[in-house]
């Protein structure tokens, strides 16, 4: 016997029109860049003309439209609207005077990948096409690795960072501080070279983001480089949704800190409470990082990091590479100009 669902299943699908296509952006709505309020009244309707006349999506964000592409029949399994179970017109456009940069959708590449399987062992097999491949972003769970024990550490949960991090910076600033409480100077200087720490992890963000994280690959990167720049950064852009994979797990940054701080403390006065610093730098970093992905801010400065940090991901994606702080970015003139927003964007 075929299920049919529930009334509360059907009024929670969120069911539009697109040209000759249907989607239910039920899933999408809290994470759309736009915020939810830019979908406001199109429940159930054509959104033909409104999409072409809002500002022109780019490639990366058509191709993830295809993600909530359902049959035309699955509209009238679910609820029915006023014009006979299919969502109704809303000023449909002449095909002939659309903007040809904002209408179609992507040929999809997912056909290069088998998604029942771990990913990182399938890389090597599209070197050829893995550059274009990974910034077509999709939204659907993604396995990194087959066996459980190596896929369960690919995986932090937000709250483990901070958890994880905070004895570590406490520890390396307390000595310091506390044997400086009573010298004035010597407070001062130590407060300096912590805020100096500080200043160093945004160059480091920057640096890694747009030098290593965002490595340019070619048709002939040999299969390794691919591998490693999927397992490090290409993941998050190609499921850049993935709540589980936002923030950096705490093994493999603590390896790379140790990297990093080992030559740094050979030429640094005062190494330990510089690197306290620069945790205190990364921790605000991935917990934001997190929060621009999944919150809601409402101050202007939150809405714009959020905006800004979503067109690195889908409109500029070798452009925006701060995401803590916007210094280096306008140092090295890779500044995301935004347009001018006409409502208050929410995204709950």
């Amino acid at each position: 016997m075929e299920a049919h669902p529930t009334e509360t299943e059907a009024n929670d699908k969120f069911i539009v029109k697109y040209r000759q296509q249907y989607y239910d952006l039920s899933k999408f709505m809290h994470k759309h860049p736009g915020g939810i309020n830019t979908l406001k009244g199109l429940n159930q309707s054509d959104m033909t003309a409104r999409f072409l006349k809002a500002p022109p999506h780019s490639d990366a964000a058509m191709y993830l439209m295809q993600e909530y592409k359902i049959d035309s029949q699955d509209t009238r399994k679910r609820r029915p609207s006023t014009s006979g179970g299919e969502p109704k017109e809303r000023n449909q456009t002449n095909t002939q005077t659309e903007d040809k940069n904002n209408n179609q959708l992507d040929d999809s590449m997912e056909h290069l990948v088998d998604w029942s399987k771990a990913m990182l062992p399938q890389i090597a097999n599209i070197t050829e096409n893995y550059d274009e491949w990974v910034h077509k972003p999709v939204d659907r769970p993604l396995r990194l690795f087959g066996p459980w024990y190596l896929e369960m550490l690919t995986k932090t949960p937000w709250w483990l960072v901070p958890s994880f991090w905070i004895p570590v910076i406490l520890k390396c600033a307390s000595e310091e501080f506390a044997s400086s409480w009573q010298n004035k100077s010597q407070l001062v200087e130590v407060v300096a070279y912590f805020l100096f720490g500080v200043l160093l992890w945004t160059f480091l963000e920057y640096t890694l983001h747009r030098w290593v994280f965002h490595v340019k690959l070619k048709s002939n990167s040999g299969p390794w480089i691919c591998t490693f720049h999927f397992m490090i950064h290409g993941l998050h852009h190609k499921v850049p949704f993935d709540p589980m994979r936002l923030v950096f797990p705490p093994l493999p940054g603590a390896v790379l800190a140790t990297i990093i701080y080992t030559p740094l403390s050979f030429m640094l006065l005062h190494p330990r409470i510089v690197l306290s610093g620069a945790l205190t730098g990364y921790l605000c970093y991935d917990l934001m990082h997190y929060y621009l992905h999944y919150g809601n801010p409402n101050t202007r400065a939150f809405v714009h990091m959020k905006r800004y940090h979503y067109h690195h991901h889908f409109s500029h994606q070798t452009l925006g590479y701060g995401i803590s702080s916007p210094l280096w970015d306008v140092v090295f003139q890779t500044r995301i100009h935004l347009r001018k927003l006409r409502y208050q964007l929410r995204w709950s």
